[in-house]
């Protein structure tokens, strides 16, 4: 969803801490105020790349930069946050714009009405107790790092930027393919507005033109539905679908106007694909789709959540180099540009919302408004094909046998279809599932003998609790195996690093040499992709994080083994359809 003109508020703010928590009472978002330390958004002070790289605890931080600005009446600029963790109040010229709760979702403010001609400033207010309330994801809420949770972040860590656009204008466009009917379903919001106006969408594939859909807005109608056929003779088969093979991204621009005015323009794309089950497969435009995942936690040394385009695009190229077709983003929520590169280099991606851990009425509101948060940021991404709203019962420990943490797990499961009932849904990721569209396991067996051994029997397995590292149900009390595709969504977690200490920390015993580590690591593939019933994996992980080395790739996203060996044992089994030589 791009504009032609934008402005980039990334770099160097004044930063300071409020221990005390005087900052507002005190007037610290008035324009005078000075704060004593500078920092590089969108790195948090925890991180090298801020600036300040502290690891004392502060709850409440505050931002402040100033810009000049030539105010246009006839204007309304939008201030855009792609993620600050976790309460965020915002002034502008001393005036209160807007509040947003959550820590890994985007948000904007309208902010026109307070800006002035000449120098103007934004002030930021951070809250973030970190609090097992909240959903916190892989961040530590302990006074240090413990097993598989990494240093926490407070305030900006990712992008923030403005737009100037005309007081009517597209606020948001979802998109829906459909293969069927060759087929994009559109709904487009806009905001209060008193004109007539016509809205048009062009679709292009390659350059060349494909369709225009257009229609009148009605004034005051702020919901409008279109469908635009994007068939065409170049394809193979009337449309150009995407897949991981062929990642085919239409191009489609948006156009508002008034009057014979342009109102706003905006350039996108989309891409044609379905997904869907049948029976126990998973099914990709219709086909049998064996997934071959790997998992993501999102964290880059020394700047711990935040990644640069560069960053992103270098670990995805690896991954696909590495014979892997998607990923699992994992309790962290990439921006938009990370979707974006998995659209374009063709893996698919599964969605995973970060988990609270303590299950009370507040961490429960927060992860209804957070995950639908959530979804509307994915939902228009080609490669994302599942979500994840939970991860092995955190937050809701005692879900196999208490009635309202199964509620609510089923409660994000039917909003998220709600929101977007193109893709499938997995409701507690690992073990004791309530309502899912696939049974997924965790099973960190580093046997693979062993670890083939257990999901030998279908029949045995389904509700039972094959995870010999686990030992959990895969179902919940009172819920049972229907029918539905498996795959292991996690599994592996090699342990391997040349430069080991006493403090790293992993799964299953120490391969002592890389062909050790990598032996183990082909015996374990070999062992799942051979099972007829596991429809694909997820294997742990792509990097080392912080004191966990399970990576394939080492701290810092370099490779720790050969990528041509990789390559072969995880594409030398399972292909991903027809390969025509």
């Amino acid at each position: 969803m791009k504009r032609g003109e934008w402005y980039d508020l990334n770099g160097e703010w004044e930063f300071a801490f409020d221990d005390d928590h005087v900052g507002e009472s005190a007037g610290w978002q008035a324009m005078s105020q000075e704060f004593s330390q500078q920092i590089q958004v969108p790195y948090v002070y925890q991180s090298e790349k801020s600036g300040i790289h502290s690891q004392e605890v502060h709850d409440v931080v505050w931002y402040k930069r100033s810009f000049q600005w030539e105010k246009n009446e006839e204007k309304e600029l939008l201030l855009h946050f792609e993620a600050v963790d976790y309460l965020t109040k915002v002034w502008v010229n001393g005036q209160l714009v807007g509040e947003h709760a959550g820590g890994h979702t985007p948000f904007s403010f309208s902010i026109g009405a307070a800006i002035q001609t000449g120098a103007n400033t934004i002030a930021i207010r951070v809250e973030d107790r970190n609090s097992v309330e909240q959903p916190i994801g892989k961040q530590s809420w302990k006074s240090s790092n413990f097993l598989c949770w990494y240093t926490r972040t407070t305030g900006i860590w990712q992008p923030v930027w403005m737009e100037e656009v005309s007081p009517l204008y597209i606020k948001d466009v979802k998109m829906t393919p459909d293969i069927s009917k060759s087929s994009l379903q559109m709904e487009i919001q806009l905001p209060e507005h008193k004109q007539t106006a016509y809205f048009e969408a062009n679709v292009y594939f390659d350059g060349e033109w494909i369709n225009t859909a257009a229609a009148l807005v009605k004034p005051n109608q702020q919901h409008l539905e279109m469908m635009i056929n994007v068939e065409s003779d170049a394809a193979d088969f009337r449309v150009f679908q995407w897949s991981p093979s062929q990642p085919n991204l239409y191009d489609i621009s948006f156009t508002l106007k008034t009057e014979e005015k342009v109102a706003d323009q905006i350039e996108s794309y989309f891409g044609m694909r379905s997904i869907e089950t049948k029976e126990d497969k998973i099914l990709l435009n219709r086909e049998e789709f064996y997934q071959k995942l790997i998992l993501d936690q999102g964290y880059y040394k020394g700047s711990l959540m935040t990644a640069d385009y560069d960053q992103m695009k270098a670990d995805l190229t690896k991954v696909k180099e590495m014979g892997f077709n998607g990923v699992r983003r994992h309790q962290t929520i990439g921006d938009r540009r990370y979707m974006y590169l998995c659209d374009q280099l063709g893996l698919v991606m599964w969605a995973e919302m970060p988990s609270f851990f303590r299950f009370t009425d507040r961490s429960m509101e927060s992860m209804m408004r957070e995950t639908r948060e959530m979804v509307i940021k994915h939902r228009n991404h080609p490669s994302v094909i599942i979500y994840t709203v939970m991860n092995e019962s955190w937050g809701v420990n005692e879900i196999y046998y208490r009635r309202d943490q199964q509620n609510f797990v089923n409660a994000l499961y039917y909003q998220t279809k709600a929101l977007d009932p193109s893709r499938l849904v997995v409701g507690n990721d690992g073990w004791e599932h309530t309502l899912t569209d696939i049974l997924t396991i965790h099973d960190y067996n580093s046997n693979a003998e062993d670890l083939a051994s257990s999901y030998q029997s279908k029949e045995e397995y389904v509700n039972g609790s094959p995870s010999k590292t686990s030992r959990k149900q895969n179902f919940a009390g009172g819920y049972q195996y229907s029918g539905q595709p498996i795959v292991m969504s996690e599994f592996g977690g090699i342990a391997y690093s040349s430069e080991g200490t006493d403090n790293d920390w992993g799964y299953g015993t120490r391969p002592q040499t890389e062909e050790e580590a990598l032996d183990r690591f082909e015996q374990l593939m070999k062992a799942i992709m051979k099972s007829p019933s596991i429809q694909g994996f997820c294997y742990t992980q792509l990097t080392d994080v912080e004191q966990e080395v399970n990576g394939l790739l080492d701290h810092d996203h370099e490779e720790k083994f050969d990528t041509k060996r990789i390559y072969n044992i995880v594409a030398g089994t399972k292909t991903d359809g027809f390969v025509f030589e």
